[in-house]
């Protein structure tokens, strides 16, 4: 087994489309105007409208009502990336933060309401942890 992608599903999603191209700096794939991706080297963020929700079972998904999950993006510099985000995320939870497992986090919401995380390894174990990832 191989853990590939999370999927967002949005009443709006050129909208939330737009945000993550403008946040993680990649160009969405779209699949249909009903759903696209945003893939890095190792994962990719899914994104489809909810008019998708009738093809899994009608019911079984509710755009914008995250309350549980936090979708997580390792990144060289959390501090940088904070300042060129100021002009784009209008619902920050924190600034920079260095959290007791050793990684500086930065934490928001995106237009859905879905809690988000760009974080740097800074303590020795955080940084041998992710040692096997490549940022950049």
């Amino acid at each position: 087994m191989d853990f590939l992608s999370t999927r967002v599903i949005t009443d709006d999603i050129n909208r939330l489309v737009g945000f993550y191209e403008k946040v993680m700096g990649v160009s969405a794939v779209w699949g249909n105007e009903d759903f696209a991706e945003l893939g890095t080297a190792h994962g990719t963020l899914a994104i489809g409208s909810a008019r998708t929700v009738a093809l899994f079972a009608p019911g079984s998904v509710r755009p914008a009502d995250n309350h549980t999950a936090i979708i997580e993006f390792l990144v060289d510099d959390v501090d940088a990336l904070y300042e060129d985000l100021k002009e784009v995320v209008e619902d920050f939870v924190n600034v920079p933060t260095t959290m007791p497992w050793g990684n500086r986090a930065l934490l928001f919401r995106d237009p859905d309401g879905n809690m988000v995380n760009f974080f740097t390894p800074v303590t020795p174990n955080a940084i041998q942890k992710f040692s096997r990832y490549q940022v950049g």
